[in-house]
């Protein structure tokens, strides 16, 4: 049995050709691809500082997991080892475990918690905890387990749309959506398509997935934000800003933390 570390040791491949552009590179494209948490990261922790201070500042450690999960997937995909698929799979699994924590309306709650956020707080860290044990038991399933609790956030967003009339909200919800959709058609492409994609030497679909889920996580977040702050910041709302311009079709979008009593 290969040792966790070594090379190719994991039962996961992804679709991009092994050691085409390097002998120490795996998947060279699936590897540096990446490099958008390590960019994203840091601008939103600082872009979202000042909504962190009035509303949670652990809110930094769920940008502290984005970046962690950067840096272990640019790992995996480098070595295809074991360690660094179980190592990515985790990070993904806390960050999403971080964000429910963080931002889970309380009207989502199981009935038997009461609204109450430690209990919740407390439930999740426990099946998270348990979670983690079990992804060494069957390890080629834990991506489609993951991939699985977007279902849920994704219920949770519709609803919300439903129910608001905050056109920023709209409108980030939409794109939000959109954008997962076309990250997973890449993903679930990459892994059973494989075959067509490497006749035509087109086996980029996976880093194009990094980038994208990379792009929704921040977006997604940012609903978030928004949702929650109609819950638990009363008398303040939060006004939606763009890095680096408003005004450019696309870019960072993070929250300015104002009283309701200023003009805007």
């Amino acid at each position: 049995m290969p040792s966790i570390f070594a090379y190719q040791s994991s039962e996961v491949d992804w679709c991009e050709t092994n050691f085409l552009h390097s002998e120490l590179v795996a998947e060279f494209y699936n590897t540096f691809s990446n490099v958008t948490f390590f960019i994203f990261g840091p601008f939103m922790m600082y872009l979202m500082h000042p909504y962190a201070q009035q509303r949670n500042l652990y809110i930094h450690g769920v940008w502290v997991l984005f970046m962690a999960i950067g840096l272990f997937s640019m790992y995996f995909h480098m070595t295809l080892s074991f360690l660094g698929q179980l190592l990515d799979e985790i990070a993904i699994l806390w960050l999403v475990a971080s964000g429910y924590c963080i931002w889970m309306p309380r009207s989502y709650y199981p009935t038997f918690l009461r609204k109450n956020r430690v209990h919740f707080t407390c439930l999740t860290v426990i099946i998270t905890i348990v979670s983690t044990f079990l992804s060494f038991l069957r390890p080629t399933i834990n991506a489609y387990a993951l991939n699985s609790i977007a279902i849920h956030i994704l219920y949770i967003v519709v609803q919300e749309y439903k129910k608001t009339n905050n056109k920023e909200l709209r409108h980030l919800i939409q794109v939000s959506v959109v954008l997962w959709a076309v990250a997973l058609t890449s993903w679930v492409s990459d892994r059973l398509l494989c075959s067509f994609w490497q006749q035509i030497n087109f086996f980029y679909l996976h880093s194009i997935w990094h980038v994208l889920i990379s792009f929704t996580f921040v977006y997604g977040t940012v609903v978030m934000a928004l949702v929650d702050a109609e819950y638990e910041m009363p008398g303040q709302m939060l006004k939606v800003r763009y890095w680096p311009r408003d005004t450019w079709p696309m870019g960072l979008p993070y929250v300015e933390v104002r009283s309701d009593n200023k003009n805007c």
